[in-house]
């Protein structure tokens, strides 16, 4: 049996297409969500110096000794973005369960992409499945990267 790679690449998650106020969000909820999920939290705001915009980097634990690092922005109101950087499936796994469903008001408002996909030219990010623990949530991710040739 061979061994499966655990590839390191940014995932970005998003609103559904067509419908940018889904979440319903600002960085001020966003934060005390990032508060109250993850005890532990490291935020930090500051301005983007590319476009100008108000972000939060957060890092947080989502799993016992397993620390994601990530950028919120709220570029437009009611419309976030969200990226976590230098992560693998299993990672980005455990925060997008806890995006899907503990902060999104619907948990089939969450759009995914992965910068090993954006890399290739597939820039059109896939629904996260709306159901479904951390390891089905894995399988999705990881099969988004082998079709991305990640993997």
């Amino acid at each position: 049996m061979t061994a499966q790679r655990n590839v390191r690449t940014t995932f970005g998650f998003y609103p559904p297409e067509n419908n940018e106020a889904a979440w319903q969000s600002s960085l001020d909820t966003f934060m005390a969500a990032l508060e109250r999920g993850f005890p532990d939290a490291v935020l930090e705001t500051r301005v983007d110096p590319l476009r100008g915009m108000s972000v939060v980097d957060f890092d947080i634990e989502v799993a016992p000794e397993v620390w994601v690092t990530g950028s919120a922005a709220m570029p437009s109101p009611d419309y976030a973005y969200i990226t976590l950087g230098s992560v693998t499936a299993d990672e980005a796994a455990l925060f997008a369960v806890w995006l899907r469903d503990s902060y999104v008001p619907s948990p089939t408002s969450v759009r995914f992409i992965s910068s090993a996909a954006m890399e290739n030219g597939d820039e059109t990010p896939e629904p996260l499945p709306a159901v479904g623990d951390a390891a089905e949530v894995e399988a999705v991710l990881r099969s988004h990267l082998v079709a991305a040739g990640a993997v």
